[in-house]
């Protein structure tokens, strides 16, 4: 549920929420289709793991087979799928690096055999398959893709997919998962009760305002993407990373309590976005 933060908030053609807005309407028009088919392919491994209702050796065969047509592509042979042969044409045309696709099925096939992470060194290395791609893809989309524009996305990617984590707690647990790293929520006395139960008390206020200021620090230091990448690219990150403020803006409002309150993006909430977007270095 967590692994995919930051697609398609404004008019990607999708039927799922999503707080962070990729392929919206502020890029040049021949970025979008691309975007829209890396979200197609991660969204529906995505979708393959999280399902609760198949078993799970479908799902480790279903991955299997989409690691089968990415390895067809990356030895230029035909993909047997519309949708892997319309992401080789992608991954050809704009010479994307096939590995960082190779490191999101990890992610998913992870997703089906870890469900606990003991410190945060673990979950920050499963942002490096989860997340992170996702940013060096758009980079490469975009043409930039120096060391330092690579780290910067590493650090905005990452902290939204912390936020992701905490905003996502209930969901994660339902499906048997908790990315929180447990040697913390043992350090702050918060135990898998507090989740279960859907208790909030000191120990998990002080937990959550631990893991915010950590996903801010994350944010602020991958920030200066946005100010650094030109024209409606440099926006459409802004974008991004404001709306990662904002929802870290809400959940420290609630003091962290995402049993009760839902921290999803709101109208309002991106009304202030864009506001802080078109005013705010």
């Amino acid at each position: 549920m967590s692994r995919f933060n930051f697609y398609g908030y404004f008019d990607l053609p999708v039927d799922h929420y999503e707080n962070f807005p990729v392929a919206s309407i502020i890029l040049p028009k021949e970025l979008r289709a691309p975007i829209e088919t890396v979200y197609r392919f991660a969204r529906s491994a995505d979708d393959i793991a999280d399902a609760d209702d198949l078993p799970q050796h479908f799902k480790k065969e279903r991955l299997a087979f989409f690691r089968e047509e990415l390895t067809l592509i990356e030895s230029n042979k035909a993909p047997l799928t519309p949708l892997f042969s319309d992401l080789g044409n992608l991954i050809v045309r704009n010479e994307l690096p096939i590995n960082l696709f190779f490191r999101l099925l990890d992610a998913f096939e992870q997703d089906l055999e870890v469900d606990r992470y003991e410190n945060f060194n673990d979950l920050q290395q499963y942002c490096t398959h989860s997340a992170n791609p996702i940013g060096r893809i758009l980079l490469h989309l975009f043409g930039y893709t120096n060391e330092q524009y690579l780290t910067w996305s590493d650090s905005v990617c990452t902290s939204l997919q912390i936020i992701n984590f905490l905003q996502d707690v209930n969901d994660d647990y339902d499906l048997g998962r908790i990315y929180l790293p447990k040697d913390e929520m043992d350090s702050f006395g918060v135990t898998e009760n507090h989740i279960k139960n859907r208790t909030f008390d000191i120990n998990w206020l002080n937990f959550m305002t631990f893991q915010l200021d950590r996903a801010r620090e994350y944010l602020d230091s991958g920030a200066e993407l946005y100010r650094a990448l030109p024209g409606r690219m440099g926006v459409e990150i802004k974008i991004i990373v404001q709306s990662g403020f904002q929802v870290i803006n809400k959940l420290n409002t609630s003091r962290g309590n995402v049993f009760v309150t839902d921290h999803k993006i709101s109208s309002l909430d991106l009304i202030r976005i864009l506001y802080r977007t078109a005013f705010l270095t």
